[in-house]
């Protein structure tokens, strides 16, 4: 016996389907498709490798100078002996490497998909831009949080150990030397954002570099902390919020009339991560791919 289905009932199952919306992504499927992404750029993997040995050797250097030109039997008492072997585990050249790092990382993860037009099949995948932005963010922060974590923490750890051989390292549990190895890690992710936000401004991989070394570098360059509006300026800045933090020992350090604190430097990591990422959702909600 044959059930014959009416075709008023057909009709309104076909409606149904022309109506009803394909199901959303969950963000989990979108930031496991981006982390594949991230990973096939083919130069990423070594980039980063290379970049995490040459930041390691470029702060294990610096150790070693500080190792040949003390005593064997360790440095004075009052000389600023904690602050001098914090300083060598993660410096300053290596922090301008890693702020250079992570912008160009940063520019990379997003400008490769607009100059190849790839940005297009993906918001055509994706309708919801946002979700596209965050998850790519996301996977941003985590790989360039890794790197910076392995970078400062195989240079402590590297940078101590030659030290303590003349009786000048100190311990990650030494007040404040755990501080300065996560000012150092959460540099990496806090830069990456803010190239990855000035990439989707400026859509175009060299002009981003260009425009993060003149917002990192020169703009904490161009004002001072003598005066109270030109300090809450600096204060802003990535670079210096990284330099209050990495002061523990404050021996040695001459501070200026309106020097930066501690809390505030955390707020200025936070306020540019989440404001470089605010920065690149709104603008590709506005304009067009």
């Amino acid at each position: 016996m044959t059930t014959t289905v009416p075709n008023t009932a057909l009709r309104a199952v076909d409606a149904v389907d022309a109506v009803a919306p394909d199901p959303r992504p969950r963000f989990r499927d979108l930031y496991a498709a981006e982390w594949i992404r991230f990973w096939s750029l083919r130069s990423m993997p070594w980039v980063l490798g290379t970049g995490l040995l040459v930041l390691v050797a470029v702060n294990l250097n610096a150790a070693r100078h500080t190792y040949l030109n003390t005593e064997p039997g360790g440095p004075p008492l009052g000389s600023g002996r904690v602050g001098q072997a914090l300083n060598v585990s993660f410096t300053m050249a290596a922090v301008d490497l890693l702020m250079l790092l992570a912008v160009g990382v940063g520019a990379a993860v997003v400008v490769a998909e607009y100059s190849s037009g790839m940005i297009r099949t993906t918001f055509s995948a994706v309708p919801d831009r946002r979700a596209v932005l965050l998850a790519k963010a996301g996977v941003l922060a985590t790989a360039m949080l890794g790197l910076g974590t392995l970078a400062a923490g195989a240079s402590f750890w590297a940078a101590q150990a030659l030290l303590d051989r003349r009786h000048a390292g100190v311990s990650i549990t030494e007040p404040g030397a755990l501080r300065v190895v996560a000012a150092a890690a959460l540099l990496a992710p806090v830069c990456a954002l803010a190239g990855f936000g000035l990439g989707v401004l400026i859509r175009h991989a060299a002009a981003t570099v260009v425009a993060g070394v003149l917002v990192l570098f020169l703009l904490p360059a161009s004002f001072n902390e003598n005066h109270a509006w030109s300090a809450a300026i600096v204060h802003a800045l990535p670079l210096t919020a990284w330099r209050r933090l990495s002061w523990v020992d404050l021996t040695n350090v001459l501070l200026p009339p309106h020097p930066a604190t501690v809390a505030g430097s955390w707020l200025a990591y936070a306020g540019w991560a989440v404001g470089s990422v605010l920065l690149a959702v709104t603008v590709v909600r506005r304009r067009d791919v």
